[in-house]
Parts: C-alpha cells; sequence; structure tokens
C-alpha cells in the first residue's frame, strides 16, 4: 500500500474514493475499528464510504491501495454493495470518539478527543495508535493545548460516553456536508448522540436536516427540544415539510407548537394542515415564486437567482394579480426560467405568460397529480381553488418525497 503508515482519520472525512478505473466510488464518511479481548487497541478493518444514493458500504482496508490528501484508491474494482452496518464488536471511529472526554494517563489530564490515528505494522495490519487530545482549560477564553498521546495512555476511550461529552468537533467535521448527508450520519448515531448533535446545530441548519430525515427521527428530535426551540425551528423549515412534520404529532401538541409559532409563519402551515394527505394540497409547496404582470422579465430572473429557492421552485415564475402573498388574486399563468433566459429583460411578465395547461385543483389525488406533470414534462404545477386564486405549487420533489414508501429515508429499511 503506497500511502503513509500513519494516517489521522479525522482528515480523511469527505475524501474521495476511486477504483482501479479512476471512476469514482463514494466519499469517506468514517472508519470501522474491531475491539480486542486484550488491551490492545482496536484493530482498523475498513473504511465507511457513501455512494450515490446516501448507500454507505464497507470498504475493506485490505482493497486500499493508496491514501494521500487529496483521494482513497481501490486496488479491486469489485465492491460488496450490501449497506454497512456495524457489528457488536466493532466501533466507528469519528462517530464513537471524536468529542468523547477522556484522561490522558499518568499525568491524569482531562480532555476532548479531537482525531485517532491509525497506523500500519510491517505485516500491513492497521490499529488505532495515537490520540490527539485538546486539554481542557477551565477557560472560556483560551482553547487547551493539543497533546498527541499513545492509545494505551488514554482513559474513557471505550464504554458508555460520558453524558457530558462535547460536540463541538464532530460538528466541525460534518458542518461541509449537505444536509441529505449530514442527516445520513446523524442516522448512524445513537438515539441519545444523534438528539446532542442535532440540537447544537443553528435554527437553519437543523431545519434543513429534519427535512432530510424520516418522520420517526423528526418526531423524536423535536421532542427532544423545549417547546420554544421546536416553533423556532418549524418557523424555518418550509411550510409544506413544516406541516408534513406537525402531522405525526398528537392534535394537541400540533395546536400548541402553532401557537408558539409567528402569525405570518404559522398561518401557511395551518391552511396545508386542513387539507386531505395524498392530495395535491397536501403536498404543494404555498411559498413558490410570485410576481404580477407588470414585473419585468429582470425582476424574474433576480428572484430565481436567489439561493434559498430550491432548483423545482425557481424552474418557474407563478404570475398573478395582487395580492401575491397565497391565496393570490387571479392567476393569469406560469413563465418558465428557459422563457425567462430568451426574452429582453424589459419585457413585461404578462406579455410572455404561458396559461395554456390547465392548473390543479387542490383536491387533486396524488396519482392524477403525476400522472400530470409526466405528461407535460413539468416540474412544478400551479393550484389555484375555485376563484382561480394560486394556493401554492406541487414541485417534482414534493411527488416524489409522497409517492416512495414512507420510509425510504429509513438507514434501517433492509434493501429491496
Amino acid at each position: 500500500m503506497t500511502t503513509p503508515t500513519r494516517v489521522y482519520i479525522a482528515r480523511l472525512a469527505g475524501l474521495a474514493v476511486y477504483d482501479p478505473n479512476g471512476e469514482l466510488v463514494g466519499r469517506v464518511r468514517d472508519a470501522v475499528a474491531r475491539l480486542r479481548t486484550t488491551n490492545r487497541a482496536p484493530q482498523v478493518v475498513g473504511l465507511v464510504a457513501e455512494m450515490p444514493l446516501r448507500r454507505r458500504i464497507f470498504l475493506s482496508i485490505n482493497r486500499i491501495t493508496s491514501i494521500d490528501a487529496d483521494a482513497v484508491a481501490l486496488g479491486s474494482g469489485t465492491l460488496n454493495l450490501r449497506r454497512f452496518s456495524k457489528r457488536p464488536n466493532e466501533l466507528l471511529v469519528l462517530a464513537d470518539l471524536i468529542d468523547r472526554r477522556v484522561q490522558i494517563e499518568p499525568t491524569g489530564v482531562s480532555g476532548t478527543v479531537i482525531d485517532v490515528a491509525m497506523e500500519c505494522s510491517r505485516g500491513g495490519e492497521w490499529s488505532l495508535d495515537r490520540v490527539a487530545i485538546r486539554e481542557q482549560t477551565g477557560r472560556l477564553s483560551r482553547r487547551g493545548n493539543v497533546h498527541q498521546v499513545e492509545w494505551t495512555d488514554v482513559r474513557g476511550l471505550l464504554g458508555p460516553p460520558d453524558a457530558a461529552r462535547g460536540t463541538a468537533h464532530l460538528l466541525s467535521l460534518l458542518e461541509e456536508m449537505r444536509p441529505a448527508d449530514l442527516a445520513n450520519a446523524l442516522q448512524e448515531l445513537p438515539d441519545a448522540r444523534r438528539n446532542e448533535l442535532a440540537a447544537a446545530l443553528d435554527d437553519e441548519r437543523l431545519a434543513d436536516v429534519l427535512s432530510e430525515l424520516p418522520e420517526r427521527d423528526q418526531v423524536e428530535i423535536l421532542a427532544a427540544l423545549d417547546r420554544e426551540r421546536a416553533a423556532d425551528i418549524l418557523e424555518e423549515m418550509d411550510p409544506d415539510d413544516a406541516a408534513d412534520l406537525l402531522s405525526e404529532l398528537p392534535p394537541t401538541e400540533q395546536d400548541v407548537l402553532l401557537d408558539l409559532m409567528r402569525p405570518d409563519e404559522a398561518d401557511p402551515v395551518r391552511q396545508l394542515l386542513k387539507y386531505t394527505p395524498g392530495t395535491a394540497g397536501s403536498v404543494m409547496t404555498s411559498e413558490p415564486v410570485i410576481l404580477p404582470p407588470d414585473a419585468t422579465v429582470a425582476e424574474a430572473l433576480a428572484r430565481i437567482r436567489e439561493p434559498q429557492l430550491s432548483p423545482a421552485v425557481a424552474a418557474q415564475v407563478f404570475v398573478s394579480r395582487a395580492p401575491m402573498a397565497t391565496p393570490t388574486g387571479r392567476y393569469l399563468g406560469i413563465v418558465h426560467f428557459q422563457r425567462l433566459l430568451r426574452e429582453p429583460p424589459a419585457e413585461l411578465l404578462g406579455g410572455v405568460v404561458d396559461n395554456d395547461i390547465d392548473p390543479l385543483r387542490p383536491d387533486l389525488s396524488l396519482p392524477e397529480v403525476t400522472r400530470r406533470m409526466a405528461t407535460y414534462d413539468l416540474v412544478a404545477m400551479p393550484v389555484v381553488d375555485t376563484a382561480n386564486r394560486l394556493l401554492g405549487a406541487v414541485t417534482v420533489d414534493d411527488v416524489l418525497d409522497h409517492s416512495l414508501p414512507r420510509n425510504w429515508r429509513d438507514r434501517d429499511v433492509a434493501d429491496g
């Protein structure tokens, strides 16, 4: 293996993994170590890599030919695609050890684990070797020194984690992940640790991650927060995602949280909760991009460039009479972003609007919504009431999310 004999594992997180043909396999998410019955340090048996479609697989350390600062290379293109599951005698180095509070022997110095190194012996066996520990100073104004010590000189690495175990360093390792990837990482953790890390995220980040978690995990994380913080998180979520989450709670708890939310944030969610599950109204977003007919193409392009918009929402502008908040005035039509790119910036939207496709009704069934969107190759469709007022829009990601099995986000579900 053409690689250094000692590698710090936190530095591997996120590295690309390539097969012998140079094709991207996935990205490193953790290292797997097997506990021993003696006092010897655990043996590193492989890495966990995340492939497309969020599948995490095990890569045996024996299949890895090189590790460097930019990538991990495999010596074989044959992979076991079975979803990774940790065995009872194994630990995940980053998930189980980072931020663990320990003591250094024989000095008794206390600190927090910030990294763990693995070392390769002459016989080719990799073992956890050294531990990087940041000393606790007891002073908020100064960060403690970092000690690099032998595995055998650290007490508290194994066994149940300290209830006061920190989260800062593990969060720093996860902060660059996309919300969907961070959601997957949280699912790998014990429930208490998952809730602790989730609570340490800022409101906007946690709202994004909750939207990517299975309903069961969403409810458990929300229940672990105090109600005021839970209401803040719901305010940060898209109204349709917040409504989906609240629909999993008892009606009395729904009412409490909605009352704690700001009225302007709670009102759209209340409206969505009124629609029958499995209909266009129940899955639509009530905050698509809406502009009046006298807005210009330049104004529309500026709106759809806003970074917080999802690609499906930003793919078109809905045109209606005032008021612009849903339910709007009379719905006039839609302008797709391709049309916006072809028109002069000063052109008015009222002159380029398309209205040749009938909008959806809020009580239309989800299978019929799916059929209509597929027929016209659309990524979003308007939903209007009997007075032709725009209520919202159903996007393709809404349709996919509600068409797949309810537990499709759950990493514990066996592959078909």
